[in-house]
């Protein structure tokens, strides 16, 4: 495989780590509530899960447009549950210790957890590898390929925290938290309803 080839594969997995969508939402909650170590460690989690589904579109376990299989349908009723949980939680608010409420180990799993319970990101990455991944690939370019996918999304979303926690704007959302909180729940609660419906 020629270096060449990666480059349209990176420039999409860019375009599609910087849309917004209840990944970012999550990010910047994580990044409110426990700063940059919680932000950080979200994007950790978040790109390690993208990266899983990576390697699986890569390795064509998972088959295109398989809307109809069990696992798919029970996948995506877990993500939606899991969002209307996301969205509960930020409507109650933030009460818990600090020692919890700073966990880096909160952040990852929630970071981890809104991109493995997502099924579109899997429809997404075949979509995108299915015009590039040839089948005379290597395990050992799969591997590759899957890990820039992981690098990129997880490094998109380690940028973000940074960035955030690190100037003005992290202090201008923590003044208005509760209303960015309510906000971000209710858009999670809305898209955690349409998948389940």
């Amino acid at each position: 495989m020629e270096i060449a080839a990666l480059a349209p594969i990176l420039l999409v997995l860019i375009l599609g780590a910087m849309s917004p969508g209840p990944s970012l939402a999550v990010l910047l909650r994580n990044t409110m509530e426990g700063g940059k170590a919680r932000g950080v460690s979200c994007g950790l989690g978040h790109g390690i899960g993208f990266g899983i589904y990576a390697f699986v579109a890569i390795a064509g376990i998972a088959q295109l447009k398989s809307s109809a299989s069990e696992a798919a349908v029970v996948l995506e009723i877990a993500g939606g549950l899991f969002l209307l949980f996301l969205s509960a939680m930020m409507i109650k608010g933030s009460d818990e210790e600090g020692e919890h409420k700073n966990s880096g180990r909160r952040g990852f799993t929630e970071g981890f957890l809104i991109a493995f319970l997502n099924p579109k990101i899997l429809v997404f990455l075949i979509a995108i590898f299915s015009q590039f991944v040839q089948p005379e690939f290597t395990w050992g370019e799969r591997l590759l390929i899957a890990s820039i996918a992981m690098l990129t999304d997880g490094g998109w979303y380690v940028l973000v925290a940074l960035i955030i926690s690190e100037t003005p704007i992290l202090s201008k959302l923590q003044e208005h938290a509760r209303g960015f909180e309510l906000t971000m729940a209710t858009v999670l609660a809305g898209l955690g309803i349409w998948i389940l419906i």
